[in-house]
């Protein structure tokens, strides 16, 4: 799930799927082509987000899961929350499908912008004291001409809506499934490049052994994901120019 500022430092969670354009077969003997033109409907889309996303969140607070503070903790109440869920199950839920990227290099620019960066960049920090502080924000509804606004916040109303854009722990930016999903993913690409007969475009990177010679150690991998380890430098050890003198102490029985 990716998290971004929004207009006006808002909270509203954005999540950005990318899906290729086919897929292999249940029996991995062929690579299945999606239709021509645009492959999925954005309605139809929006529609069973809506019901997995309402069901899920209805499961985990009929299994007691949900927390709920403050204001919210009315919410904690079974009639409550069917009566808060209500007209989220009416209303149309906005999901946004993009058409295929132009190419690996679009896709890695388009991924950067939400992946590596801060919630708010320094520049768009105006001001701040002990009590407030003013910012920058883009008014999207403004068509032409200057969208760019200024908010204050109170600082403790500001810090609440930074973490809103840190991850819980246990939570990833970025997920892999399918295709490539971490357990079979080195397998599947191999067998997808080899259906749709792609060459490499460049030979696999080497990582140094301990001798310095280029060859690979596949035996060498990693006790968390299974996957193999890089050397990325190796530290040569210092010998002493002479033996560490004896460690000597005293016991003073006065």
């Amino acid at each position: 799930m990716l998290h971004t500022w929004g207009s006006a430092l808002t909270h509203h969670p954005h999540v950005h799927i990318i899906v290729p354009g086919g897929g292999l077969s249940a029996d991995g003997s062929r690579w299945i082509v999606c239709k021509p033109g645009f492959f999925l409907s954005v309605r139809v889309l929006s529609r069973l987000f809506r019901r997995l996303f309402l069901e899920g969140l209805a499961a985990l607070h009929a299994a007691g899961r949900l927390a709920f503070f403050g204001d919210l903790s009315a919410l904690a109440d079974d009639a409550a929350f069917a009566a808060t869920l209500a007209p989220l199950r009416r209303c149309e839920w906005v999901v946004y499908a993009k058409r295929p990227f132009a190419g690996p290099k679009a896709v890695l620019a388009y991924l950067s912008r939400y992946t590596h960066r801060v919630a708010i960049s320094n520049s768009r920090l105006v001001a701040l004291d002990d009590a407030r502080v003013t910012f920058k924000w883009k008014d999207y509804r403004i068509k032409e001409g200057n969208r760019l606004k200024t908010m204050t916040l109170d600082a403790d109303e500001f810090i609440r809506r930074f973490l809103m854009h840190v991850l819980p722990s246990g939570f990833h930016r970025i997920r892999h499934y399918g295709l490539f999903a971490s357990g079979v993913r080195a397998s599947n690409i191999e067998r997808v490049r080899a259906l749709l007969a792609v060459a490499e475009t460049a030979p696999p990177q080497q990582a140094e052994t301990d001798d310095g010679v280029g060859s690979v150690d596949e035996t060498r991998k990693c006790p968390c994901c299974g996957g193999r380890m890089i050397i990325i430098e190796t530290f040569e050890g210092v010998r002493p120019s002479r033996p560490p003198s004896p460690f000597r102490f005293r016991i003073d029985t006065s």
